[in-house]
């Protein structure tokens, strides 16, 4: 029999747990789908948490956040994954009240494919702007070659990689933008799916990462997690404060901990552009969406039991593949939201 292999991209879906358990009967069958961000974390989650429940499956399709909130709203999955909060107008199109829980903090990076820079490279949000509205063209552009003095930048094509699905990586990409940049704001907007004014398309996380590993001269965001696990560079971004920052776990983590006081009633918050001297500015919380009222009981406690195992045991997880755990106020707030889930009755 062949020895399995370790995947370095994740495939588009998985199922993980077993299909029956010491009883002898099918496992219960939890439909989730969404983010890509989150994929490589939600994965590993799964895979564990059904090694400890035998009596659950989870089946995630990670098809991108715009695609896991329309799947949620239209009940076809059980829970939805987001790094995108769901917007007022969504949420009154669903057929009854969504609860955002965080689940770990993630950074959007810079990463690019250009040898000549190493990893060395600096840029700041007015110019990643003026690159994606195609108003920055060459690497060797004044506006770069600024910030970037010890560096020789070659006049090569800068090639613009986007996603082209619905994607909460892209709303904290745009979130970021719209902050920085008025132009950005006008005309293209803070979306889970823009009009780009430039660039290539990729599916997922895991096609920009491909594009821009297989493009010279290309520049693309992807969730940190992608970028190291293939050994792409990724750019050092100023923050608010005016200090170089490169994404980290710590650098996340303070954008969380300038914010933590901020956090809303609802848990629906943007830490983008957050204070602080050491704070990453493209950071953000990734969520699990679920009903509060649940239909099925089974389904509902097994979802409860989830989201308490991942609030807590499942936070080691995070690090190791490149997430920030969530701060302590944030989980205290999460646990006293999961009480508010209502199940029907036996």
């Amino acid at each position: 029999m062949p020895c399995a292999r370790k995947l370095l991209l994740p495939t588009i879906a998985i199922i993980v747990a077993f299909a029956w358990h010491a009883g002898g009967l099918a496992a219960l069958l939890i439909n989730a789908a969404g983010s890509t961000f989150v994929y490589p974390l939600q994965s590993k989650w799964f895979a564990v948490y059904a090694d400890l429940d035998h009596g659950v499956e989870f089946n995630y399709q990670s098809i991108g956040s715009g695609g896991g909130i329309r799947q949620l709203i239209n009940r076809i999955v059980d829970m939805g994954a987001s790094d995108a909060p769901m917007t007022d107008e969504q949420l009154k199109n669903a057929p009854g009240r969504i609860l955002h829980f965080p689940t770990v903090l993630g950074a959007d990076v810079i990463t690019y494919n250009l040898p000549e820079a190493g990893a060395k490279l600096r840029l700041t949000g007015t110019v990643i702007a003026d690159i994606y509205l195609g108003k920055i063209t060459k690497w060797n552009d004044p506006a770069i070659a600024r910030i970037n003095p010890t560096l020789k930048l070659p006049a090569a094509d800068l090639v613009v990689c986007h996603r082209s699905d619905g994607s909460g990586t892209t709303y904290i990409f745009a979130d970021y933008l719209s902050k920085i940049s008025p132009q950005w704001q006008k005309q293209v907007g803070r979306s889970t799916s823009l009009r780009w004014p430039v660039g290539l398309g990729g599916k997922g996380n895991e096609g920009v990462t491909a594009l821009v590993k297989q493009t010279a001269g290309a520049i693309g965001y992807v969730e940190l997690t992608y970028a190291l696990g293939n050994k792409l560079p990724v750019a050092e971004v100023r923050n608010r404060d005016g200090n170089w920052v490169m994404p980290s776990l710590d650098s996340v983590s303070a954008a969380a901990a300038n914010s933590v006081a901020q956090m809303p009633v609802d848990l629906r918050v943007s830490i983008i552009d957050a204070g602080g001297e050491v704070s990453y500015p493209i950071s953000s919380y990734t969520y699990l969406l679920v009903y509060q009222r649940q239909t099925n009981l089974a389904k509902g406690k097994a979802i409860v039991g989830f989201l308490r195992w991942a609030l807590h045991d499942g936070q080691r997880y995070a690090a190791p593949l490149f997430y920030a755990p969530l701060p302590a106020q944030v989980v205290a707030l999460e646990d006293a939201q999961i009480k508010a889930i209502q199940l029907p009755a036996p």
